[in-house]
């Protein structure tokens, strides 16, 4: 399967799907197209969207025709104002009220945010899982999409299996950090390399962060993650196939133009170009040595056909050398060889 078919057209029993940002790069735009994906389509499913970091407006253009059903918790502050309510119990009551008839997409725009207001992790992870158990006990086309920002005190606990069996896991990665494995290490992403040896270099890289961050914001980076282009790694865990048995890890890359929406291989990219263009060589004539010489190393037509005359000075040529009987010893006797015909030892009884 494609990035867009797990964006779009989930697998039975998915139900969980994480959009994991970073410093260095931002996963919002998929988070973006998955809130308005549903514009057009005859039975949409009915989405829940919860935004404590983002305004609504960043996030959607048209909730009514994506058929989405928004709330607004930027103003919900701890501390910041008398009227401030926990907003986890009412997000637990929607999602469970919901009607039953139809599958839902209960989204929060931060993960971190919802972390931070409570000061709690554990009141926050058992928050989660609670609206993660509504989600289940649904139908199979119902999902909790979470957006979070690594690193996270969460992260751990979100992609565990206690927490769902099965995940979708996309991570938002610069193109930067794949133009340089590929020059620093010899090593640019699959086909090109083997999976085995690209993705034991790129896992532990892109888990530590600092390098992204310095491939970025360091001296001679951009300043800023991808603009126009990113790259996605696709992990997925638990995904039934065709005849119903699951899958373990699926893990792959696929890039996504930001302007356009949509994704796009990664050879297509144009902030890979570097990585993908093959390099063709031309074949240069091997240098004449005798150019550029003060006497002349050319023969004229008399001198070739003069030395076309000359016999060759091989002993045996164009005759046949008859082999020796296998097993045969020859030798040439010597003028200084005392060669005697007498058997020395006749008078021995052998």
């Amino acid at each position: 399967m494609s990035l867009i078919s797990y964006l779009d057209s989930p697998g039975p029993n998915q139900n969980l799907l994480l959009l994991q940002s970073s410093i260095s790069q931002s996963s919002i735009p998929l988070l973006r197209h998955v809130i308005a994906q549903n514009a057009g389509q005859k039975e949409p499913v009915k989405k829940f969207l919860f935004c404590f970091l983002h305004p609504p407006s960043s996030l959607i253009k048209n909730a009514v025709e994506s058929n989405v059903q928004v709330y607004d918790y930027l103003d919900r502050i701890p501390g910041y104002n008398d009227a401030w309510s926990e907003s986890c119990p009412e997000i637990l009551d929607l999602v469970e009220n919901a009607p039953v008839s139809i599958p839902i997409e209960a989204i929060i725009d931060s993960v971190d945010t919802i972390l931070a207001d409570n000061e709690s992790l554990s009141g926050t992870y058992k928050f989660l899982r609670s609206l993660m158990a509504l989600i289940s006990s649904r139908s199979k086309s119902s999902r909790l999409i979470l957006h979070i920002s690594a690193p996270s005190k969460l992260l751990p606990f979100l992609i565990s299996t206690a927490f769902s069996p099965t995940l979708t896991q996309l991570i938002a990665h610069p193109p930067v950090l794949f133009t340089h494995i590929a020059i620093e290490y010899m090593t640019p992403p699959p086909p090109l390399s083997s999976d085995a040896k690209f993705w034991g270099i790129f896992i532990p890289i892109s888990e530590r962060g600092r390098d992204a961050e310095n491939l970025v914001f360091g001296q001679g980076g951009d300043g800023s993650g991808g603009q126009d282009e990113m790259v996605v790694e696709v992990l997925v865990r638990g995904r039934s196939d065709a005849s119903g048995r699951r899958k373990a890890v699926e893990r792959f890359l696929e890039g996504w133009d930001i302007q356009k929406n949509q994704p796009v291989s990664l050879s297509q990219m144009s902030s890979l170009a570097s990585i993908y263009r093959r390099k063709t060589v031309v074949e240069e004539a091997a240098p004449d040595p005798t150019q550029n010489v003060s006497f002349n190393l050319h023969l004229t037509p008399s001198q070739l056909e003069s030395r076309a005359r000359v016999p060759l000075p091989y002993v045996h040529e164009g005759l046949s050398i008859a082999q020796p009987a296998p097993g045969a010893i020859l030798y040439d006797p010597d003028s200084a060889d005392d060669i005697d015909d007498d058997d020395p030892d006749e008078d021995l009884d052998i």
